[in-house]
């Protein structure tokens, strides 16, 4: 079985922090193949950055399934682009932040998010409501990191984890959902920290993949979700459009 874990920013070094966690928690017989777009914002932080990160996914689901992927995670809290990447796949594919969300919901009557920036809070707001665990989301925290700096602040393990312990302190929650890739390899520690289960999307996405592939279940594509209609893109898209048929390159 091949997960292909798709960071969609362009950071490289983020993105080996992901495949390994992604991969440490597979079972034997499935690869992780962890990228980046060679195209989008080198941080997620904004509406902005959301919204141009998702050209750069789309083309990595495209070589994905040419590479004969079977499903895929993508590894950015604001689950950018999930709709089209379903579209696009043959395979499943999961959102980090639905993932962690989903796992959260089966340890507790509530759980809280703790994520980078305070911008950010309504974005994962708007998605605990989309999915259904607005009553689980007992409240939503930002530690005021920026993403980079969880890799170069040298206190970034520290506030990350007093920001979680605050968080559940607060809104007296069973859980804490780590509202950002770069946080993914932080888990074990805050959960020992801290006493309450930690939940990280990137292997909580990871395993859901891997047990839908398992089970023979995809997205299906009957209405929504059906490939879309071939067309011509024109402009900096141009690469995007296709023949019938034809998968994008």
């Amino acid at each position: 079985m091949l997960i292909k874990v798709i960071n969609p920013n362009t950071t490289s070094s983020m993105t080996a922090t992901i495949g390994d966690c992604a991969r440490a928690v597979v079972g034997p017989g499935t690869v992780v193949d962890a990228v980046s777009p060679s195209m989008g914002p080198v941080s997620i932080e904004s509406h902005v950055d959301e919204a141009l990160s998702v050209p750069g996914i789309l083309a990595e689901i495209a070589r994905g399934e040419a590479a004969g992927a079977d499903g895929y995670v993508i590894a950015c809290f604001g689950d950018p682009g999930i709709d089209a990447a379903r579209e696009l796949a043959a395979g499943p594919v999961i959102g980090i932040a639905e993932a962690a969300m989903h796992a959260a919901s089966f340890l507790g009557r509530g759980f809280s998010v703790v994520t980078t920036l305070g911008r950010t809070i309504g974005r994962a707001q708007d998605l605990a409501n989309h999915y259904g665990f607005g009553r689980h989301c007992l409240g939503i925290h930002a530690c005021e990191l920026p993403v980079l700096d969880l890799e170069t602040d040298p206190y970034a393990r520290k506030i990350v984890t007093e920001a979680c312990r605050v968080a559940v302190e607060t809104d007296g929650s069973d859980a804490v959902v780590l509202g950002c890739a770069g946080m993914a390899d932080l888990c074990q520690h805050i959960s020992a920290e801290i006493g309450v289960p930690v939940v990280d999307g990137v292997a909580a996405g990871t395993l859901f993949v891997q047990s839908l592939v398992a089970l023979g279940l995809s997205t299906g594509k009957r209405g929504e979700f059906a490939t879309p209609t071939a067309k011509l893109y024109t402009g900096m898209l141009e690469g995007f459009s296709r023949p019938p048929a034809d998968p994008i390159r």
